[in-house]
């Protein structure tokens, strides 16, 4: 069975692997598409701590059901076209008990803590597969990536009419645009690439600005009559967009942090407290996040292809990280279709 394993620090290569054990909670998986996220840019770089190499990518798949288990229920049917769920969940943690199994303390994803599904045929628990019907296969990739960011707006308490400023128009961020302009949100987003712009107002964006700083913190209090956003939703992962996040949100507002920084950030903290701001991470999606993703993207028909920078057949699947390295600026999101 051949699958693409990244070998070491910008070395990939398609290989044959050892076909997965099924067992009985089990269902057998053709994949059809498998799409790559910024987490596995950065394994490909050697720049992503949860990894050990080699490995596997890809957590955001899809496919059809070709064999089950003894225990899978009936409702699951052979020749179902099912998207992945790429998360996993201990039941016992703190965050499961509370019934936030996104943010399991001993959660194992897809192609980061495990191998992954980027091969031809992936065995997974059925209770992590999603039916669906409504969206083709290649469409369905886009499922799990934009409800990362679906998820931070729905962590933000997103409601209509309220001003919603999204740091980022990477995939996260225009699923977070997605997810507020779903919620009736007026969306500015906020890229330093003025190519971002077609997406991010297909995605639901009213304004696009390419500042930042001091210039952005000024733009945004104009057109927020001096008050600031009610929500501001970083999806870069760098201090700078962090410290701004904190002095862009109104006075009461929330701040979502998806993205991460990888190099400490130093905070005006008083901010925190004269603004009483509620500043709160975002991790990972829920399966209703996967529902709302879905019935946006129906919303938005053929367009939604405009999401997909390029696919690439299974045997040049090595070549997608050098082209998406070499092409960060032009990329979006990157297809293998199996």
């Amino acid at each position: 069975m051949k699958a693409l394993c990244i070998v070491d620090a910008e070395k990939s290569e398609v290989r044959d692997v050892e076909p997965m054990t099924m067992g009985p909670d089990d269902v057998v998986v053709q994949v059809s598409y498998v799409g790559f996220c910024g987490s596995d840019l950065n394994t490909y770089m050697g720049k992503n701590p949860l990894v050990q190499l080699p490995r596997i990518p890809g957590h955001e798949a899809s496919g059809f059901i070709v064999e089950k288990g003894a225990n899978v229920s009936a409702d699951l049917k052979i020749g179902q076209s099912v998207i992945l769920w790429p998360y996993s969940a201990c039941g016992h943690c703190s965050s499961c008990r509370a019934g936030r199994y996104n943010a399991c303390r001993y959660n194992e994803t897809l192609g980061v803590q495990r191998d992954g599904a980027l091969r031809e045929k992936m065995v997974i628990r059925a209770d992590c597969v999603v039916p669906n019907d409504s969206l083709s296969p290649k469409r369905q990739v886009l499922v799990e990536p934009l409800s990362v960011g679906f998820h931070a707006a729905a962590r933000g308490r997103t409601q209509a009419g309220e001003t919603v400023v999204v740091l980022g128009c990477g995939m996260i961020g225009v699923g977070a645009i997605m997810g507020a302009a779903s919620r009736g949100a007026r969306v500015i987003a906020v890229d330093t690439s003025t190519d971002k712009e077609a997406i991010a107002k297909l995605a639901g964006a009213s304004e696009f600005l390419s500042l930042s700083g001091e210039d952005l913190v000024k733009k945004i209090n104009e057109l927020t009559d001096d008050n600031g956003a009610n929500v501001v939703i970083e999806a870069v992962g760098l201090p700078i967009t962090f410290t701004t996040a904190v002095d862009i949100a109104c006075f009461c507002g929330r701040v979502v942090y998806v993205g991460y920084s990888k190099a400490p950030v130093t905070y005006e903290t008083k901010f925190f407290n004269l603004k009483e701001l509620d500043i709160m991470g975002s991790r990972n999606a829920m399966r209703e996040d996967f529902d709302a993703v879905i019935a946006a993207l129906l919303k938005m028909g053929d367009d939604m292809d405009k999401l997909i920078t390029k696919t690439f057949p299974l045997d040049e699947a090595a070549d997608v990280l050098p082209y998406w390295e070499k092409n960060k600026n032009d990329v979006l999101k990157l297809v293998v279709e199996l």
